[in-house]
């Protein structure tokens, strides 16, 4: 049977289930979200005069949640507009709607009674064929599945996604004994190509895979913790990302979390474990009066940790009450700083002979082992349970990896010596004359599955440039940039500066990309794997030029990074850019020109020189006025100011989208531009974009005039921008920005709707940039940027 989900249900509208619904809807499904109905009136709906059998009060607890995705934060939607793909229904009146949909998920209460009762009804209503899942944390999803129909049971599985579902990227599928492989087969391709999620499959075991793991890890964290005399705030100064894991590290996750749900999570393997690895998850005292004095965490103002006025307090365990948040500060971290590389790093701390080595030692020793053991066990293999702590619990390195990178071998010693029982596999490991668990053979990765070495499953839309480039080597290369061959003849210029930022050897690389490309490729993808696409132009470096007083070096350099977007906008072979993440300043404007943008699903893209008391200086200010122009419906009148405002408006106040959604929306993305919603996908999927724009015939565009706003234009972009002054909202630093800006926008002193040709504009730009860098506050600005990482607002 051939599979396809145009439209689905969740049922359960709490924080999980909306959030799965907001997801669906932010990929285009349209959504019936469904809850209980209430037993009692609210105090509104009694001022209303309604009763409890009017649809409002029936359908309040999805209607609320619906409205509320729009004031959480992170926000849970790509756009606003998505809002209208859901709706909200209740659990009585609209089951029978459920026969329309080809998905239903369930996020109701963690009672496996009440989700049989609701599978039952679910049963009699839906139609053969339409897949049923479980949002469960780890009910069992074979004892849920019992007493079903035999369609139902061969179409239900366990689907668990990690909060919030827009941003983490694990989905746990767990099938049931009884469902069909092709189901699980579907959901895992439609989980990765349209979701846009890390898939592992999991066994049928109490929290799966990463709660599993990663619950035993807190909590054996925890004990530590008390049995070494360690504060909270020591323990989160070095498990957070000194060690590759988030900023929020361990205790601050467990707020953001919310103690509550931990506790439940934790339970859950307590109740069906023995032994040992039961007393590992049987909840410290002190958590349980956190829970009943109600301090959960985030959701009610303080957890482990407590903000008073503007100080970070932490709780001491032992006494529950507040105090200063302390931090460790030993020779190994300092020693793991100068390494390059989280091994390196890792390798430094967790042997070094000081309180965070002892620490780290003590905490990463019992998960590894732990891990290990549960190997066959939660998962088929080590892939699948690095994979899971990496895309649920945001670890840069999964069990098995940071094993490899603090050495297998020498730290079983280290765990014989301590008296510490050796997993069989580790053993197995070991006994055939290995030491590491994955290992490189002709460029490729394999895992040690118990007995051999097999290949790690690779998705062929999954195009990983730091092994591709070990395999293929490179056409060219610098210390900013580097030309490969992607195969199928098109190109890839990948950015490797620190930060991504742009200087004079990105420029080069990509002036000789160009060139390399109209000789002997079809197309070109810029495009890369860092932290984010780029975050604009080398700040620093042009600080320090600006500070020496050396304006015609810069000049030289504005001129060459204009000249080269040029040649991006009219190669004569497609060039497609891929932003993904941070794509501000300079990254945006290396994108404007490109023929096609294919954005990752999460890029925040904006032109943020304001910020830092410039303008853009690439063209970026020309090339969004363009994709504005371009962007109104044709036939239609053209108001050249209103499009110069919205520019205007979106350039001084540094606007970045929270999306490539939101991109779109504020025109840097057209309707022909592509989004990912998988960003392991972007390469790949750029790739195709240009070879499609190939196939068509791509032609570059013509040279043509642009229509600008001219003097006029000019007096009401300034009119708006005082206004602003006049009410407090910019500083008269900032005004003097948006003069410059506002000048170059309209084209400077011409008539309104004079053509001016793209250098023109071009020219004016730069002017304005150079008189901005030369400025004593303009200086200060960057410099704060550089120091404090926030703009400063002189």
């Amino acid at each position: 049977m051939a599979y396809q989900i145009q439209k689905a249900a969740v049922l359960g509208s709490g924080v999980m289930g909306s959030g799965i619904a907001a997801h669906l809807a932010n990929i285009g499904i349209p959504v019936l979200l469904l809850d209980i109905v209430p037993r009692e009136l609210s105090k509104e709906e009694e001022a209303q005069g309604l009763s409890l059998q009017d649809k409002a009060v029936r359908n309040r607890f999805a209607h609320t949640s619906i409205q509320k995705l729009l004031k959480h934060k992170p926000a849970p939607l790509t756009a606003k507009k998505n809002l209208e793909l859901l709706t909200p229904g209740n659990l009585e009146d609209d089951l029978e709607k459920l026969k329309d949909v080809d998905w239903i998920i369930e996020v109701v209460v963690e009672n496996l009674d009440i989700k049989k009762s609701l599978y039952e009804k679910i049963d009699a209503v839906r139609k053969p064929g339409t897949i049923i899942s479980s949002n469960t944390s780890g009910i069992s999803i074979n004892a849920m599945a019992e007493g079903r129909s035999e369609d139902f049971q061969s179409h239900f599985l366990g689907t668990h996604f990690f909060n919030p579902p827009r941003y983490l990227k694990l989905l746990e599928v767990i099938p049931a004994k009884t469902t069909a492989p092709e189901v699980v087969e579907f959901m895992t391709r439609f989980g990765e190509d349209r979701l846009g999620k890390g898939v592992v499959i999991a066994k049928d075991t109490p929290n799966f895979i990463a709660n599993r793991i990663g619950t035993y890890g807190l909590l054996v964290t925890i004990r530590e913790m008390q049995k070494r005399g360690y504060s909270v705030g020591e323990v989160d100064s070095v498990t957070g990302p000194l060690i590759g894991r988030p900023k929020s590290a361990t205790f601050r996750t467990l707020d953001v979390v919310g103690l509550d749900t931990f506790m439940h999570v934790a339970k859950n393997v307590y109740d069906q474990t023995s032994g040992d690895e039961k007393k590992v998850f049987e909840a410290p005292e002190f958590l349980m009066k956190m829970v009943d004095n109600g301090w959960l965490g985030s959701k009610t103002g303080q957890g482990f940790f407590l903000k008073k006025d503007k100080e970070i307090l932490e709780l001491d365990p032992q006494t529950l009450e507040y105090r200063p948040a302390g931090k460790l500060k030993t020779p190994s971290q300092e020693m793991a700083q100068q390494q390059k590389g989280l091994s390196a790093k890792m390798k430094t701390l967790v042997y070094a002979n000081d309180r965070t080595g002892e620490l780290l030692w003590n905490i990463l020793a019992p998960a590894l082992r732990y891990s290990a053991q549960l190997t066959g066990e939660i998962a088929d293999n080590i892939v699948a349970i690095d994979n899971a702590m990496k895309w649920g619990f945001g670890w840069q390195q999964g069990p098995f990896e940071i094993w490899d990178a603090i050495g297998v071998k020498e730290s079983i010693e280290k765990m014989k010596q301590e008296d510490q029982e050796i997993p069989a596999f580790v053993q197995t490991l070991l006994d055939s004359g290995n030491e590491t668990f994955y290992k490189e053979v002709n460029g490729d990765l394999y895992f040690f599955d118990g007995s051999d070495y097999q290949p790690v499953p690779v998705n062929e839309k999954v195009i990983d440039l730091k092994r591709y480039k070990k395999k293929h080597g490179v056409i060219k290369s610098n210390a900013g940039a580097s030309l490969i061959d992607l195969g199928d003849g098109i190109a890839l210029l990948e950015f490797h500066s620190q930060s991504n930022s742009i200087g004079l050897d990105i420029i080069q690389m990509i002036n000789f990309a160009v060139d390399e490309v109209e000789k002997n490729f079809k197309g070109l993808v810029i495009g890369n794997q860092g932290k984010n696409f780029c975050v604009g132009a080398n700040l620093g470096m042009i600080l320090m030029e600006a500070q020496d007083d050396n304006i015609f070096e810069l000049d030289f350099t504005i001129k060459a990074f204009q000249n080269a977007m040029m040649k991006i906008k009219y190669c004569t072979k497609p060039v497609v850019a891929a932003p993904f993440g941070m794509s501000l300043g300079g990254g945006a404007e290396v994108a404007l020109p490109a023929a096609h943008i294919q954005a990752s699903m999460e890029t925040y893209m904006g032109l943020v020189e304001a910020g830092v008391g410039l303008i853009p200086g690439g063209g970026g200010n020309k090339e969004l006025y363009i994709k504005h122009l371009k962007g109104l419906p044709k036939g239609v009148l053209v108001d050249y100011q209103n499009v110069a405002s919205k520019v205007f408006e979106s350039i001084a106040t540094a606007k970045v989208s929270t999306s490539a959604e939101e991109a779109r929306e504020n025109n840097f993305l057209n309707f022909v531009d592509g989004i990912s919603v998988n960003s392991d996908h972007l390469i790949h999927d750029a790739k195709q974009a240009a070879l499609a724009l190939h196939e068509m015939g791509y032609q570059p565009p013509k040279r043509e005039k642009v229509p600008v706003t001219g003097e006029p234009g000019y007096a009401t972009l300034l009119l708006g921008a005082e206004g602003m002054l006049l009410s407090g909202y910019i500083s008269e630093y900032d005004l003097k920005i948006a003069k410059k800006l506002a000048f170059v926008l309209a084209g400077g002193k011409v008539p309104y709707g004079t053509l001016v040709d793209e250098q023109y504009l071009l020219d004016l730009e730069r002017e304005a940039f150079l008189s901005l860098v030369a400025e004593p506050k303009t200086q200060q600005r960057m410099q704060h940027m550089l120091v404090k990482g926030k703009p400063l607002r002189n």
